[in-house]
């Protein structure tokens, strides 16, 4: 049975299978298996360093592991060799990254209809519809005509999810979307990715947000050192870990995460 067929027997849309990748002498990831079902959220935690955001690269095919089988909705990977392959490919999967790179000599509407035009082939007039409704998802109805430079961090970052939703991705993945932001904005764009989740968007999220990957995510795997230490449901990682190594790294998270909060109250105590 090949990787995309055994994928589809398990009823998953994302499969990797012992996925490694080394850069010469350093290996980055170390064996990775991980499954997510349509409709699931799934968020990777970690230190830094662990090879999250290479695990979510490699899904894409931004990087090429030496070895492994990578599967989505029954497309392996890594045989998609060609360009018009690796287009199609990511035509199907959304990522957002930390920086929301957004075109800034164009306006937010542009930003959000210049690709399903020109890569999906949208008439103008069906990728602005499109474009308006979706900004009103991320409530950023009246920015259509703003330019990305006028916009604060959060909003910008929001603009960013409405983009990757434009192209009707099956599965979106989120690259520690709120490590640039201002912890005033933080919420405003979890709250965009939390209901993504519960209207059933398939997610990835690497995150180092302990309160929402737990409120959020269907299933969470924790990472060190390429390796999945372990995984299980949000309620049993969260609440009661097998590893001790996992419950150190929770136990510190939760402390910066309390930290975190206290600096954000005091900051808006003082202004």
């Amino acid at each position: 049975m090949d990787a995309a067929t055994r994928a589809r027997s398990d009823g998953a849309l994302l499969s990797l299978r012992d996925v490694r990748l080394s850069y010469g002498s350093t290996a980055v990831l170390n064996g990775i298996d991980l499954s997510v079902r349509r409709g699931q959220a799934v968020s990777i935690i970690g230190p830094s360093g662990s090879g999250k955001s290479s695990i979510l690269r490699c899904i894409n095919g931004l990087l090429t592991p030496q070895s492994g089988e990578i599967t989505v909705d029954g497309i392996e990977v890594r045989a998609q060799k060609t360009d018009a392959q690796r287009i199609a490919l990511r035509k199907r999967i959304g990522f957002v990254f930390q920086q929301y790179n957004l075109f800034p000599h164009l306006s937010v509407l542009d930003n959000l209809t210049i690709a399903p035009m020109r890569v999906l082939g949208r008439s103008r007039a069906e990728a602005e519809s499109d474009a308006h409704a979706l900004l009103a998802k991320v409530r950023l109805a009246d920015k259509a005509k703003a330019y990305p430079g006028a916009l604060s961090g959060g909003q910008q970052q929001r603009v960013a999810i409405a983009r990757t939703l434009a192209m009707r991705p099956d599965l979106i993945l989120f690259d520690e979307v709120t490590s640039a932001l201002d912890p005033e904005t933080v919420g405003e764009v979890l709250n965009v990715i939390g209901e993504l989740a519960d209207e059933g968007q398939t997610c990835v999220l690497v995150t180092h947000e302990m309160r929402f990957a737990e409120d959020i995510s269907d299933e969470v795997f924790f990472t060190e050192g390429g390796v999945i230490v372990e995984h299980g449901s949000a309620q049993q990682l969260f609440g009661d870990p097998v590893h001790e190594r996992t419950r150190l790294f929770l136990q510190r998270a939760r402390g910066e995460d309390r930290a975190g909060r206290a600096a954000r109250r005091a900051s808006s105590t003082t202004d």
